[in-house]
């Protein structure tokens, strides 16, 4: 089972090796194109901000390669926001996977939303085990709208979607490799689809 993990200037990658350590999986970092392409699982995890990542997967030509992958592909936090159409974070187009905006939180909530929070209404293979309204750890001050790809919702000031599916693509909003036993889980269900 080859996983690769996209290296590219956002966020702290070595979490998620070490979370996909402790379900026996050895991941590779890498920006080598022919690995991407011809790895089994990919992940695109991310922590930091929507403009700056993208002009990096531009400048690498990473956007072209995300959007042809064929093989299951799992983005977390930015990733999963970068998969969408556009955030209103740097007024930023992204990937466009996804047919829904990323928009910043608003109202009397604490920005950003940061520690244990549940999902709910879940659907697809990627949840198998997981219970409805499990807690999962999420960092984030955007966030993706309730659409036809949402596989799960959470509320926070108003509903919104913690995760997406369409096709071979898969997102979440929240941190599985931070999210104990339950994101152990996906990330194992993640790994069999």
């Amino acid at each position: 089972m080859n996983v690769a993990i996209i290296k590219y200037n956002a966020g702290n990658v070595q979490s998620v090796l070490f979370a996909l350590e402790r379900i026996g999986i050895n991941a590779t970092v890498t920006d080598d194109i022919s690995i991407l392409k011809s790895s089994d699982k990919i992940i695109f995890p991310g922590v930091g901000e929507a403009s700056s990542a993208m002009q990096y997967l531009r400048e690498k030509k990473l956007d072209e390669v995300i959007v042809d992958l064929k093989q299951p592909v799992l983005g977390i936090c930015l990733g999963m926001q970068l998969m969408c159409k556009s955030s209103e974070e740097g007024n930023t187009e992204c990937l466009g996977i996804f047919d829904n905006q990323i928009k910043l939180f608003t109202g009397d909530i604490k920005v950003p939303q940061i520690g244990w929070n549940t999902i709910y209404d879940l659907k697809t293979d990627l949840f198998e085990g997981i219970k409805e309204n499990e807690y999962m750890y999420l960092v984030h001050s955007y966030y993706a709208e309730i659409n036809n790809h949402t596989i799960s919702k959470t509320d926070y000031g108003i509903k919104y979607s913690s995760s997406l599916q369409k096709n071979n693509f898969y997102g979440v909003q929240f941190h599985p490799e931070k999210s104990s036993d339950a994101g152990q889980q996906l990330l194992e269900n993640f790994i069999k689809l």
